[in-house]
């Protein structure tokens, strides 16, 4: 597959996702939480570039191959803390948004509110955010895995 657009062309837009990194990365939340959240909302959407580049960046921020194969059914592996647990069934709620879907439930948002202060869940959500609107981006330009940014 080849991309159908060079996504470097414009400096704003680069600038503009450089900030919204630094607001993520200055919420608090610990970055190999942080990379779990984009992997999975990733993995939701098929967005095979993000996938490639975000597993990469886990594992530079020493994530473990266990974890990262098994990330994608969370629920059933026994590797991850309730924190992560709580964090990933926030990103799912929040990624899965067609029609009918309930979206992130009170129950969802009080397990995460429990875990993280308003701070770290600004940080989170707006990873989740940040990440889903990438997916969209690449699947329409047709961004081919194997970059890392």
């Amino acid at each position: 597959m080849q991309a159908r657009i060079d996504d470097s062309a414009n400096p704003d837009v680069t600038a503009a996702v450089r900030l919204l990194y630094k607001a993520i990365h200055s919420g608090g939340v610990d970055g190999r939480l942080l990379e779990l959240v984009h992997l999975r909302a990733s993995q939701i959407n098929g967005c095979s570039p993000c996938i490639f580049a975000g597993t990469h960046a886990a594992k530079k921020n020493g994530e473990t191959d266990e974890r990262l194969h098994t990330v994608v059914a969370w629920r059933e592996a026994p590797f991850f803390s309730d924190e992560e647990r709580a964090a990933l069934a926030l990103t799912e709620a929040a990624t899965r948004i067609q029609d009918g879907a309930p979206g992130v439930t009170d129950e969802i948002w009080d397990a995460a509110a429990d875990h993280f202060d308003e701070k770290q869940l600004s940080a989170i959500i707006l990873n989740i955010a940040v990440t889903n609107f990438f997916n969209r981006i690449n699947r329409a330009v047709r961004t081919p895995a194997g970059t890392t940014w």
